[in-house]
């Protein structure tokens, strides 16, 4: 190849890049003196965000990231996490978002696995951070914090706000390619550790386009962004959307109901994004009547599907509002399939069609398509999808095979062409919004002395969707107390993934060939909630 052809490739690269860090840069373009961000007392228009991310940027490059390399993110919601995720793709470098209720030798996995050259923490995680960093084997590397409480840790932490508020924001000089890692997303699987789930510009970006299409999003909205920005939904289908539209983007540090409430109101806010858990901890909080909540226009929710009788009170207290359910996993960025508004209670319980920029089937145990009424896998072919898993070639292959990324959920449609997800073939618990890994809790709960056996799974509950649950089956001549599992729990899982409810059994049902039959215990457990209150 000559060297003329080589620059004219280079050039036509550069006149063709559309990677994720070049979105706000022309949304700043398109609306500069437009309100993108309220955060507290702060108030940022898209100039503004736009060279505060290029700052940032700056900053990091000179600390020594570069393209490829991965930065941790270790904190709740702030302006700052937003800055420091498109200033990480303006560098090309990896985002890898971390769980803030992870425990530190959880974070120390993660640290490892992705060879993280850096960590970003909020100050009041530091000394998590700290641990982690200590257990992972990790020294030097760029370490900055977030302050949320004004308080600055102990160490070689650099203040975040340094980077954003000083330096050159002239945009950094980085050609990012469709295809260049852009996140490295950590979901909990079926197996004890979690995957690394590899995604580009071009995964991301399309599923922006369908989400802002399919999901009737618009420049015009007024978000708020209350559930954690480490998890993809909050951060790519619904934040990022909102930046690459020029929607503004009201970022609250968790989900309180009464806040979120006295933001809609005072913010005119147009539209939320909640898990059923907490649309349900709205509809139960004392101020929901009393607050103007007549601007809000658009309502999502995820994770799970909605009950009925939420569905109907929602639609009879907030009338305006219209809603979508969205679902997805990890490795379609996420979004894969959706329930319209007009669909909700028609087909409640659904999980609509695919999406703008998805195809989805469902297939039997050889790949083969399976026509409407029959249950198997949900599969999905997507430039959605993810890249694969991070130093996993065999889960990536064994996910992606055949050309098409495999959920691990199984489906069945309707002769309409409507998707119910049935069962979690990975045998996943989705319990507030997040996904716990049953074998991981197993594996924990194995590890106190007088288990011989022990099943987790989840059964239904009127606040967490799903409750994780544990029945444990004790060595002989042991006797083994609730309070004894709850203590163990405290100290190997984080809080959302320990069991909400502990069974002692004499023996787990089990098949001929020795598989526990989860089915059967939650069908025999189904009852717990209400039989506890």
């Amino acid at each position: 190849m000559s060297e003329d052809t080589v620059r004219v490739s280079g050039a036509i690269a550069r006149a063709r890049q559309h990677a994720v860090g070049d979105l706000l840069r022309r949304t700043a373009l398109r609306y500069p003196d437009k309100l993108a961000i309220v955060a507290g007392e702060r108030r940022v228009t898209f100039a503004e965000f736009d060279a505060a991310v290029n700052r940032c940027a700056n900053n990091l490059a000179g600390q020594g990231l570069a393209k490829g390399d991965r930065l941790a993110l270790l904190s709740h919601n702030s302006w700052q996490y937003g800055v420091l995720a498109f200033a990480a793709a303006r560098l090309g470098v990896v985002l890898v978002p971390v769980n803030f209720m992870l425990g530190a030798e959880e974070i120390a996995y993660i640290l490892t696995h992705c060879g993280a050259a850096g960590m970003v923490t909020e100050d009041t995680l530091a000394p998590t951070a700290e641990k982690a960093i200590v257990s992972a084997g990790l020294s030097g590397g760029v370490r900055g914090w977030i302050s949320l409480s004004g308080t600055a840790p102990t160490g070689d932490w650099e203040d975040v706000d340094t980077w954003i508020d000083s330096g050159s924001d002239a945009a950094p000089d980085v050609l990012v390619a469709d295809d260049d890692p852009l996140r490295l997303m950590y979901t909990s699987g079926t197996e004890s550790r979690p995957k690394g789930v590899l995604l580009p510009s071009r995964s991301l970006i399309s599923q922006y386009v369908s989400c802002a299409i399919d999901g009737g999003m618009s420049v015009d909205d007024v978000e708020i962004h209350s559930l954690p920005m480490y998890h993809c939904a909050q951060l790519d289908c619904f934040f990022s959307v909102d930046v690459y539209l020029g929607a503004t983007s009201i970022i609250l540090p968790g989900p309180d109901p009464a806040t979120v409430l006295a933001t809609i109101e005072r913010e005119k806010v147009t539209k939320l994004f909640c898990p059923p858990t907490v649309w349900i901890s709205l509809l139960r909080h004392p101020d929901f009547d009393g607050r103007d909540l007549s601007s809000l226009r658009k309502g999502y929710y995820g994770a799970s599907p909605m009950p009925v009788e939420v569905l109907r009170e929602l639609q009879r207290r907030l009338p305006q509002v219209r809603l979508w359910n969205f679902y997805g996993q990890t490795e379609m960025a996420p979004l894969a399939t959706i329930l319209q508004p007009h669909e909700q209670l028609p087909r409640a319980g659904s999980a609509g069609r695919a999406s703008l920029n998805v195809e989805t089937r469902v297939v039997d145990e050889f790949d083969r398509q399976l026509p409407p009424g029959e249950v198997g896998e949900i599969v999905h072919r997507s430039p959605h999808a993810a890249l694969g898993y991070y130093r996993d070639d065999a889960k990536t292959d064994e996910a992606f095979r055949n050309g098409w990324f495999h959920s691990g959920d199984l489906g069945v449609f309707d002769e309409q062409g409507y998707l119910t997800v049935v069962d979690r073939k990975k045998d996943m618990i989705k319990t507030g919004g997040e996904n716990v890994a049953s074998r991981e809790v197993e594996e924990a709960l194995y590890r106190l002395d007088g288990v011989a056996e022990v099943a987790v799974f989840g059964v239904p509950h009127p606040h967490w969707i799903e409750a994780v649950t544990a029945v444990v089956v004790p060595k002989e001549g042991v006797e083994l107390t609730r309070q004894q599992v709850d203590a163990h729990a405290r100290e190997v899982l984080a809080s959302f993934k320990r069991p909400k409810y502990v069974v002692f059994a004499d023996a787990l049902p089990k098949n001929p060939s020795g598989k526990i039959l989860k089915k059967d215990l939650r069908a025999r457990h189904a009852g717990l909630a209400e039989a506890t209150g």
